[in-house]
């Protein structure tokens, strides 16, 4: 949540935009048209993290393997979009990068559990997702034990993935490489 005055503003999407309107350097192209396809990249990140759920509060392995057949489908679409990079746009970071960060950070602690396929075979997003995980204000949108909160929370859940997390190592112990130290 965003404080305003007295006044909150909430859901990310809204205080983005709220941002883009009232801040000097704006993260949306000034062309109309390639803000529109922004803003739809942006409901994807929204979907995005909705399939996350699904995939971490998956009760049984049918679920777990439609839930990450479906998010492989979407990562599957981004990367015909992706170009060159480093971001979603090419060198100028968006707000569409703003916004798929922290779908990636998921990614960062499904990974040290096993290889799902979703992000597999997947050059363009790989790329994009190393050029987030090292920008200083997408890092510096966690707190530093971020990951290892997430992993008690994905513990915690007792559904699929959470069955699978007890043979992996804690994450305390060695941290995946797209995690800021």
């Amino acid at each position: 949540m965003l404080r305003v005055g007295e006044t909150p503003i909430f859901e990310s999407a809204v205080i983005l935009e709220y941002l883009e309107e009232t801040q000097a350097m704006p993260l949306h192209p000034r062309d109309p048209l390639a803000r529109a396809e922004h803003r739809a990249w942006i409901e994807f990140g929204s979907s995005a993290l909705n399939d996350i759920w699904g995939f971490y509060s998956a009760a049984d392995e049918a679920a777990f393997a439609g839930k990450a057949a479906a998010l492989r489908e979407k990562f599957a679409r981004l990367e015909q979009r992706l170009g060159d990079g480093p971001y979603f746009d090419g060198a100028r970071f968006s707000l569409v990068d703003a916004v798929v960060g922290p779908v990636f950070r998921y990614f960062d602690v499904f990974d040290r559990i096993d290889d799902f396929g979703i992000l597999a075979e997947l050059p363009k997003v790989a790329a994009w997702r190393a050029a987030l995980a090292v920008r200083p204000s997408v890092r510096s949108a966690v707190t530093g034990d971020y990951a290892e909160r997430l992993w008690a929370f994905l513990l915690a859940r007792k559904s699929h993935l959470s069955q699978l997390m007890a043979g992996a190592l804690p994450l305390a112990s060695d941290r995946s490489p797209h995690l800021a130290a």
